[in-house]
């Protein structure tokens, strides 16, 4: 009667819940000396009734959707290419890429038979992102402010052609909000990636800041003579 009961409870958690992690099973069966082992039995055999399936270590879900992977790396949200993808910026094909603060290995894992890219971030620098609806779910996403920022963080090129899409979709003051919380070396890089030629202008300005503006009208100037 115990076991059908504790069954019944983590079956309970996990319709409530995408994603459920292991601590939250143990918490459930209250597990002690005397039936050690117990959470990992039932895990195991919900695994192999097909009841449940799990992510990655630790982490389980009733649902057969490989993107829930995002929750398994808690801080964390969907950033870079895939970001730009969801918001149609990014024609090219590219697989989920998230972006966490967990102390977790950097690359590529396998999820229910599909890649996902994990890649670790300061904290100082996790913001920036809100959850949007994608095929009945909600996801954290990096906007496009933050992904702009985060694709010269990792060090990813962009062509002029996705640069000035971005670029026309971004909110200025936003933009300027979120640089103040990086090293005014990084402001530096940033504005050097963008493909600013008035490099210098910035260089000498007290704040570090110079108008997304005037890299929008740069671009459109290139454009207009290609």
């Amino acid at each position: 009667m115990g076991e059908k009961k504790h069954l019944d409870k983590v079956m309970e958690l996990f319709q409530k819940s995408l994603v459920v992690d292991f601590d939250s099973i143990k918490r459930i069966v209250g597990e002690n000396k005397k039936d050690k082992g117990y959470s990992k039995q039932l895990v195991r055999n919900l695994i192999k009734s097909g009841s449940v399936r799990q992510i990655t270590k630790g982490y389980y879900t009733t649902h057969n959707n490989y993107q829930l992977s995002v929750f398994c790396f808690k801080p964390s949200y969907f950033g870079l290419q895939d970001t730009l993808s969801y918001y149609n910026v990014w024609e090219q094909e590219t697989i989920p890429i998230i972006i966490t603060t967990k102390k977790v290995r950097n690359g590529i894992r396998k999820v229910f038979g599909k890649n996902i890219m994990i890649k670790r971030i300061d904290k100082r620098y996790f913001f920036g992102f809100e959850f949007r609806e994608d095929h009945g779910f909600y996801y954290p996403y990096s906007n496009i402010e933050k992904t702009l920022i985060d694709l010269v963080y990792f060090n990813i090129d962009l062509s002029d052609e996705s640069l000035w899409a971005i670029l026309n979709r971004v909110n200025e003051k936003k933009i300027k909000n979120y640089l103040t919380k990086y090293p005014k070396r990084f402001r530096v890089k940033f504005y050097k990636k963008l493909k600013l030629d008035d490099v210098d202008k910035f260089l000498m300005s007290q704040a570090g800041f110079i108008s997304i503006r005037d890299v929008i009208k740069k671009v459109n100037k290139q454009k207009s003579h290609d």
